[in-house]
Parts: C-alpha cells; structure tokens; sequence
C-alpha cells in the first residue's frame, strides 16, 4: 500500500513540475498554435505555424526545405487573412484514389494519394494544405456572402541560404512567356527583375525544388521576383481598367486598379505550389499540377481527339513540284491534306492568313472553306484554324457556330499575351464555347498550364515555350534549352513547342531564314522531340515536300503517339542531356537529346516487360557534328535485361520503337 501511494504521489508531482514548463514554452512561442502534415510515404512533411501571423516550412527526409514562409490575403472589407488568425478548427483526411485523364500526356491512369489539412480560421475563411509524395500545396477558401475585392496576396518562399535557381525573366506583364532560363541565385536577381512560374531552385545537397501554381480561375497569374535575403516572392499583374488596342493583336493596359480581382466571396483560390524532386527526372514525371486541378466539367469527351498536326506556318507552305502556285490558297492547303492523309496524320493547320485577323469571316478570296474542310472530311484529316484572340473574342458566338457548321475541329487562339482577371476569365469562357462546339482549343501566346486540361480537356496543348518558330528570326531555340524544357516548363503541362525541322545545323553553320527555316542541333534531336516533348496536339512544322525527301524520317515521326499509358524518365540532368521511355499499347519509345557538348549514355532496358523486342534506331551519323543531317538507320533485337549504349553528337539524340517480336 505504501509503495502504490508513493508511486501516485510522484506522478503528480511529475504533472506539477511540467505545468511551469509548458507554460513557458507557450511564452516563448507567443501563443503559437503548430500544426505538423506529412506525405503519405512519410518524406515530405510540413509545419504550419499560427502565431498572429501564419506561416509554413517544408522538410524532405527530415531536412528543410523552406524554411518558416508567410501566407495573406488582404480582402477588402474583410482585412488580411492569414494575419491577427484565431484558428476555431481543423479538420484531416486522406485521399488515395485513381485519375484517368481524357487526354493522357504521361499515363493512362494517375494515382492521387496525399493528406490534407483544413485549417479554419475566425472571419469566414481557411487554409488548406496538401502533402503528396511530390510536394506540397496551399490554397485560401472564403466563405464571404457576397462579392470580394481582392487587394494583394502574399506568397512567399524563404530558404535557409542563397540558392541557385533557373529564372525567365520577363519585362512586364504583357508576354508570351516565352523566356529563355538563366541559372542565376536568388542574390543575382535585381530588386525589380521579374520572372514567369514554373521556376525551380536546386538545394544544397539536396533535391531540387520547382514552385508554380496550379487551378487559376477568376483571378490573376503568379510571378516570381527576389523577395529579400534568401527569398522569392510573388507579383501579380492588377486588374485592368482601361486598355489600348495597340494593333490586330495587342491589347495593352493603361491603367490598372489598387486591387487583383473582385471575384466571388465563396470561393477556393489557386494552388500555391512547392514540388520537390529527388532526381530532375523527376520533374518530368510529376503530375502535381495536374492532380490539384479541378475535375473535368465536360459531360461528354468521347469527341475529343488528340493527334498529329501537318503545320503549314513555320515553312511558309513552301511546297514544290506541283502544277499550282503554293501559298495561302485552296489547292496547298489540300496538297497538306493529301500529305496528312498519306502519313496518318489526323490534322491540318491554317495559320495565319486564310482570313482577315481583325475579322474571321472576311476570308481570303483565295481560300474556299466548305471546299477545304469537306474535303480534309473525305480524307478523314481534321482542319484547325488559327486565329487572333480579339477578332475570336469579338465574334464568339457567331463564329463558333460558323465553325462547327463548316466541320472544322478545332481553333488555334493566338496573342493573348496576358494573365490578369479579365484575361485567365477568357480562356475559361473561350474553352467553354469551343467544348458547346466539339472544338480543339490550342492557346498561344499564352501563360503557362495551370491544369485547365483537366477540367477542360479540349484545351489540348498551349505555347508558353520558347518553340522553334523562332529559329525563323533568332539562334534561340537551341539544343541546351530543349534539354532544359522538359524539366521546367513542361512540369507545368504540354508544350507547343512545333519540331520536325528537316532543315538542321550546327551552331557554326546555322543562319535564320524566314520563308526556309532550319534547327540548331541534329537531325535525330529533333526526331527525338516527339518522344521526349509532350503535346497532345504535336506538329509536323515542315513542309511535306521536305517529308517526303526525307521519307524514313517522316514515316517514323508520323507514327510516334501522342498520348502515352506510361513514361519512364531513365536518364537527365536540367540544361545537360535527357532520355525518357514512353508506352503506348505494347509499343515503347525511347528519345534522349544532348545539349552542345557530345555525350554517351548507358540505358538500362529493364522498363521494359518480359521477351524479345525488334527495335527501329536512328542514331546520329558519324559526321552529324559537321553535318547535322547526318543519320543512321538500324534494327536490333533487345530484352529487359540489356542495356544499349548510345552516343550523341553535340546538339544530338537518339531515339528508337521497341516492338515485341
């Protein structure tokens, strides 16, 4: 008996000696209240922190990632929420479930697995957070009767040091984000520079870290500009006031008003987005941007059909060998058909010039629509009609009727060149439309994926990207962007970015030439694009009668698909070189690209299933360092557990099918 008494009597004094303790702890921590989230494998793991203030730091396998970041949103009326904060409740709950995707870029199933925390707070509004095994997410939700005017938000990313990171700078927020990156640290960065999400930082011996956002409606795109010591921060572009049509195309702000938005009062905001990648492979596997997205709200998407696209642009329709005059007329643009019937391809384009830019239905005289699209019908090829973002937005209604009357299949929407409000509100409205229509939408001069696919999967691709219109006019693109891309700007979503170049040169002998374009880098890099490059609408940019001088080439990237039930990242490194597998049915394809610098690679071919597989090669050449047109053709027979060692020429690829024998 004496020994129970005992034993009780030190419990509670053990209780009396913590209270002290505790309370100083609470002291010391202002009255924080801490909540901990982890992913579901356990490695990704964040701590918010609710002190007055509200904050949150990432940690990967027990290291930091961010170190301590603020979270506001000053709502007019309404104050700044995430600051003076009094949590009244949270609330868990994990997610594990399958995605399958429409439109399938990378698999044809998606597993989304996180846990969430919903942090409600006094004053009508939470936060919540998500941890996957790729990364972190947070977002505001308000709970406001009526309409809100959102005055600015903060979103910020602190380090622990002074990170490198890869920056595309842009000089305002008119752009088609179409930016080279810089690998620069955040201290390189000018108080006023500005850059264009994704971006992604490297850690010290550490992973590397990509930021952008995800689910944009209602509401301005992010940018990123230095924030401070160790920081970045975001900018968003004001709502427009008042706007000056500059020309057919530009329509810029002249004035802007002291808010972002004003938007509904119950709503959720955009995704705040931190991916953390282990390897930079895989940044090209992650689908973060796409699970945060919201569900598809098309009703039916059997009509929707991704393809392959003969583009008429990029080569100025320079055809020859025909008993007619090419250019922007009725009987190219059914020499284009006659070719994309020939090679499987299941588009054609009309760029620019098949009618009036500022009005669609005063067409080119030398174009007959009824005559081009009720043909192209006959051959089963689909037209796409390019188009000005105004004139389309001037004549919406009446020319989305046009179009599904005449059978055309889809639009390409061109020099929008703006994220605020009222511009991410169109591509919404634009996508609504077109989907009433059974309409393709391809947005270009646009900004950058915010997973739009996933609740409208008609909006199959979009620019964004740097592509290789430009080699038109400039030196850029070149080799060591498009081993940059795949890393940065595709983590996002699909790429524009229009291959297929028949034309190609070294650096020492490239020149831009606008009516007969060439590429910088191989002739296989640029085959090695349609593996590698995800678009579920992809171009063929050359002229037919280049593909048809070059039939071995052109058979080959006819035939590569365009969405994929699996990828498999085997090698790459942001900037250097880069080698992905993709599956389609039994059929796998392996590209890899190398930046200027010649390379060598092992790759391992256990991705692939059981047996013998005949494999097509193209190789570079041995000359294709002098002569980048320089290729080789060949076949071998390959199983699982072998590996195939490829060499690369400066600017090079590689890229083969496997086939199950």
């Amino acid at each position: 008996m004496l020994h129970k008494l005992t034993h009780k009597t030190m419990i509670i004094m053990k209780r009396i000696l913590l209270i002290p303790f505790f309370m100083m702890l609470i002291s010391l921590n202002g009255f924080s209240q801490d909540y901990e989230l982890t992913s579901p494998d356990g490695r990704v793991e964040v701590e918010i922190s609710v002190d007055g203030e509200t904050h949150y730091s990432v940690y990967f396998r027990g290291d930091q990632v961010l170190d301590q970041s603020p979270l506001a949103l000053k709502v007019r009326d309404h104050g700044t929420l995430g600051e003076e904060a009094t949590v009244v409740n949270t609330s868990r709950q994990t997610i594990d479930e399958s995605i399958d995707p429409v439109v399938s870029e990378k698999k044809s199933s998606i597993r989304n697995h996180y846990n969430e925390l919903n942090i409600e707070f006094e004053n009508n509004y939470s936060v919540i957070f998500r941890a996957y095994n790729e990364g972190v997410a947070y977002r505001f939700v308000t709970d406001f009767d009526d309409e809100i005017t959102v005055e600015s938000e903060t979103v910020r990313f602190s380090f622990d040091e002074d990170l490198p990171m890869y920056f595309a700078g842009v000089q305002g927020f008119i752009t088609h984000q179409e930016s080279t990156y810089d690998k620069v640290s955040i201290s390189e960065l000018e108080p006023d520079t500005m850059g264009i999400y994704p971006t992604v930082l490297e850690i010290s011996n550490g992973p590397k870290v990509a930021l952008t956002e995800a689910d944009l409606w209602d509401y301005p795109g992010m940018y990123v500009k230095s924030g401070g010591k160790n920081t970045l921060t975001s900018v968003f572009p004001q709502y427009v006031t008042k706007e000056r049509q500059v020309n057919d195309r530009t329509v810029v702000a002249e004035e802007r008003a002291d808010y972002l938005a004003i938007t509904d009062g119950q709503r959720s905001f955009p995704w705040r987005v931190l991916s953390i990648a282990e390897e930079d492979e895989d940044l090209i596997t992650s689908q973060i941007v796409f699970k945060l997205a919201k569900p598809c709200e098309l009703k039916e998407t059997d009509w929707i059909k991704p393809g392959n696209v003969a583009w008429d642009w990029w080569n100025a329709t320079n055809i020859r060998g025909v008993d007619f005059k090419a250019g922007v007329n009725t009987k190219t643009y059914k020499h284009y058909i006659d070719f994309a019937a020939e090679y499987g391809l299941d588009y054609i384009i009309l760029d620019e010039g098949w009618s009036n830019t500022e009005d669609l239905f005063d067409v080119n005289p030398d174009i007959d629509l009824e005559e081009i699209t009720s043909y192209a019908e006959s051959k089963d090829v689909g037209v796409i009609l390019w188009m000005v973002w105004k004139a389309l937005d001037d004549q919406t209604d009446k020319a989305m009727d046009w179009f599904q009357e005449l059978g055309v299949k889809g639009l390409k929407i061109d020099f929008m060149q703006r994220d605020d409000q009222w511009m991410v509100n169109y591509y919404k409205r634009i996508a609504d439309k077109a989907a009433e229509h059974q309409l393709l939408v391809d947005y270009h001069g646009s900004y950058k994926p915010t997973g739009m696919r996933r609740a409208y999967p008609n909006v199959i691709t979009r620019e964004g990207v740097k592509g290789m219109e430009n080699n038109k006019w400039s030196a850029l693109p070149n080799p060591e962007y498009d081993v940059t891309v795949p890393f940065i700007r595709m983590f996002a979503g699909p790429i524009d970015y229009t291959p297929g170049a028949m034309h190609n040169a070294q650096e020492a002998n490239f020149c831009s030439r606008f009516t007969r374009p060439m590429s910088l880098g191989t002739r296989v890099h640029q085959m090695a694009m349609y593996v590698i490059f995800e678009s579920p609408l992809q171009m063929l940019s050359d002229s037919p009668s280049n593909y048809r001088e070059e039939k071995e080439c052109t058979e080959f990237i006819s035939g590569v698909p365009v969405e994929w039930d699996d990828t498999k990242v085997l090698e790459g490194e942001i900037g250097e070189y880069v080698a992905v597998a993709r599956k389609k049915g039994n059929v796998w394809y392996l590209g890899a690209m190398t930046d200027w610098n010649e390379r060598d690679l092992e790759l391992d071919l256990s991705f692939l299933d059981s047996g013998d597989y005949a494999v097509e090669i193209f190789r570079d050449g041995i000359n294709a360092d002098r002569h980048a047109e320089d290729y080789k053709k060949e076949t071998q027979t390959v199983n699982a557990s072998d590996d195939l060692s490829i060499h690369m020429a400066p600017g090079g690829g590689w890229v083969a099918k496997f086939e199950k024998e």
